[in-house]
Formats: C-alpha cells, structure tokens, sequence
C-alpha cells in the first residue's frame, strides 16, 4: 500500500489507554480521510471518520495534526476512538466478554468527500479490558452474584467493589480495567441477572455486606479497608455503603443522587424509603419515542422527602462525586450537590467534579457517548444526554480522578507510575 499507518506505542494496548496514531508515506499536503470500524460482539458496526491534510513530509500525526472535518473538529489524538457511532441507532458500546479485546480497524484513504474509494493503507488496534496476568474469577459464595478480578502479583493491593445502575446485570469492563491498573476488584450484581430479579421488591445492605467480608477475606487485599464505586443506581448505593458499612473507606458516586432511588433499602432494623417520584411528569418525544426522566422526581428539597435521604454526613468515608451538566436522565448535579453541602456541613472531606457537557453515563475513557439507547430493565429509550468532545474530556479526567482517589484513600499513596 501507499501509506504506512502505525499504532504507538503498540497496536495492543489497554482499552483506557491513549496511543499515538500516525501515517507515514504520503505525499505533501495530500488530502486524505481516516477511518476507524469496530464490531462489536453483537455484530453491530461502530465507525468514525475525520478529514486530514498531510504534512510538507508527506506524514500525519494525529497528536499535532488538526481534523478539517468528518466527526471532529481540530486536535483530537484519540478523536477516531471517542468518536465512534453505530450505524443502527441508538446503540451503546459496552463490553460483554472482557477476555477478548475490541478491534479497531484504522484505515487512511485518499481524498475527502464522496471520492475516498482508494484505500492507501491499514492497521488494527486491539484494545484489550484485561491486563496480563489479570485474573477472572467467577464469584457464586452465599447470595453473591460477583466476578473477582485479581492483578498479578501478592500485593497488598487496595480492593474495590464496582457497581453499576439499574439496567442491571453483571458488567465486568470497568471492574477489569481497574484490576488491570492494581486494585482487587469485585463487580457486584444486584439487579436482573441469573436468580436475581429485574426489579427486587427491596434491596438488602446484608447483600453489600456479604460483598464487603468477601473482599476483606482476599489474602490480596490490604487490610485498610474497602473502596466502592457506583454509576447512577449504583452511586446511591454506594454511599449507602459507607455510610451504614463499617468496612466502607472510600466512595465515589458517578451521576448518582443523595437519596434512595426506585428500589427500597433494608437495613439492621431500619428502611430507607423510595424517593417520591411521579412517571405522569416523563416526557415522551412524539417522533422517536425518547423517554426524559428528569423531572419525574419530587423536589429534593422538599422535607417530605427527607425520610428517603441517604445520611451521609454519619459516615466517616472519604467521597468523590462525578456528574455531568448535561445529565438528561436525571438531575445528577443538583443532587450530588446536596450531599455534598451536608457532609461539609459536617466537618467531612469531600470532592466533587461536575463537567460542562456531560451526559449521564460516565464510563472509562475512549468508549463514546450514548445520549439514548433502551434502558434493559424498563425497556424504553432513554436520554442519556452530553455533547460528544466535552463528555470524552470529561471521561479521561474522571478516570484519572477515580484512581488517585482510591490510592490516595486506600492506600496513603500516589498512583504508581507502573499504573499509570
């Protein structure tokens, strides 16, 4: 072929890992358009694509070089990646088998506009969700529904139990990629997956707390106690865990809420009740059938609503909070912002991180935007919202946040730069 298109610093990597892309062999100020394709593991295609002009060399560095078009505008190293859109609608890239990677054909074509037939050259980046010597260990002990995820090596590593929202099922990619940068990690089912039903009349802390002595009992673990995790349902209940579980140490909560949402919580002689909601305020777009979730809670603020609050400023855990501006499925700031005043209020350390322009699901960096797809449990559209380069910064700073928080509160360090 023409061009030369190489991977730096290797064509396998990590999934969260950035990596230089380059085309070599072109001639000087050449037009030609990049393209990246992924199939995912349901045989549905992703695929980006961005217009670049050659340097005087005849190279292109996409570190340097701007996109004059196509999916992205300007300098956007990883844009090809972030990028990327299913040709059917509404589809969210999610990773089911987290022992294989994704394969991201990359492809520089000559030309821009219609005319871009002539392929001048390829190459494909496997991004992988499983570091080497990772190990991935079905977990099925008392009511668990769990996989462990262990780094290589005897440790003492920080543990972790990674939670996700109420589409349910056990989701493995984030909790893999967190092994695969040092920490012990259990990603914990509580939702719609094997004998656990879709939508559990309660939620039991005695399940979270069998997950709790799990961990702790990994000879792995450092014996300082335990970070958790949790995206939109997921963040609720991880401050519910450190708040009523001793063995709590750390929490971040990612688009979550300061209350309890939609399922009640049980614990030792108490219940925490749903937060008041109304499904008469969802508003339904006539044309696409989008569901918008946000104003179909009850005021926060409300005292009557106070009995669902989840009393963070009891615990003595560390919190992060992470939300989008543009959350369209629920009003994750205002919410996260609560919780955070009343823990202030309280003389505790707090963090929080809210990004202009993104959406509701946060997840690690290089996967992209879903602003809609069809929530699993309740079966309709949902918007998800954020606006596609804001929420891909916001990804990577995040990421970045999440790791340094839970070294610095688990195990009294920095990220080690091995980690990194």
């Amino acid at each position: 072929m023409a061009a030369r298109m190489s991977v730096l610093p290797s064509l396998r990597c990590l999934f969260d890992e950035p990596v230089q892309i380059r085309v070599a062999g072109l001639q000087p100020q050449q037009a030609v358009t990049l393209r990246a394709s992924l199939l995912d593991e349901s045989g549905e295609l992703f695929q980006s694509h961005a217009l670049y002009r050659a340097g005087s060399s005849g190279e292109l560095d996409l570190s340097r070089s701007p996109a004059l078009g196509g999916s992205y505008l300007g300098v956007e190293p990883m844009g090809l990646l972030w990028a990327l859109q299913s040709k059917t609608p509404y589809k969210r890239l999610a990773k089911r088998n987290v022992l294989t990677p994704f394969c991201v054909d990359l492809e520089v074509y000559e030309g821009h506009g219609e005319d871009t037939s002539r392929l001048l050259g390829k190459c494909t980046n496997e991004r992988w969700f499983l570091g080497e010597g990772v190990k991935r260990i079905p977990v099925r002990e008392g009511r668990l529904r769990a996989t462990l995820f262990l780094p290589p090596g005897p440790g003492p590593f920080p543990g972790l139990i990674d939670l996700y929202g109420s589409g349910g099922g056990l989701i493995e990619y984030r909790a893999s990629l967190l092994a695969s940068r040092g920490f012990v990690t259990l990603a914990l089912a509580y939702m719609s997956f094997e004998d656990i039903p879709a939508m559990p009349k309660t939620l039991e802390l005695s399940y979270f707390d069998e997950a709790v002595n799990f961990l702790c009992k990994q000879q792995q673990v450092k014996d300082t106690g335990i970070g958790v995790l949790g995206l939109s349902k997921g963040g609720d209940l991880a401050l519910s865990m450190a708040t009523f579980l001793p063995g709590i140490k750390a929490a971040v909560s990612i688009s979550g809420s300061s209350f309890n949402s939609f399922i009640p919580l049980e614990g030792d002689g108490f219940t925490i009740p749903v937060h008041p909601y109304d499904l008469g305020r969802v508003k339904i777009s006539d044309e696409s059938g989008i569901v918008d979730f946000s104003d179909v809670l009850d005021d926060h603020m409300d005292p009557a609503t106070w009995a669902c609050r989840i009393p963070v400023e009891r615990s003595l855990a560390k919190f992060l909070f992470l939300c989008g501006l543009d959350d369209m499925n629920w009003k994750s700031d205002l919410y996260c912002q609560d919780a955070v005043q009343r823990l202030q209020q309280h003389g505790r350390e707090v963090e929080i991180y809210s990004y202009a322009g993104a959406g509701h699901l946060l997840e690690p960096p290089y996967l992209p935007l879903c602003k809609v797809s069809i929530h699993r449990v309740l079966g309709m559209l949902m918007h998800w919202g954020g606006q596609w380069r804001e929420h891909a910064k916001a990804q990577e700073d995040a990421w970045r946040r999440i790791q340094a928080f839970f070294w610095q509160h688990l195990m009294d360090s920095d990220i080690p730069k091995s980690k990194l």
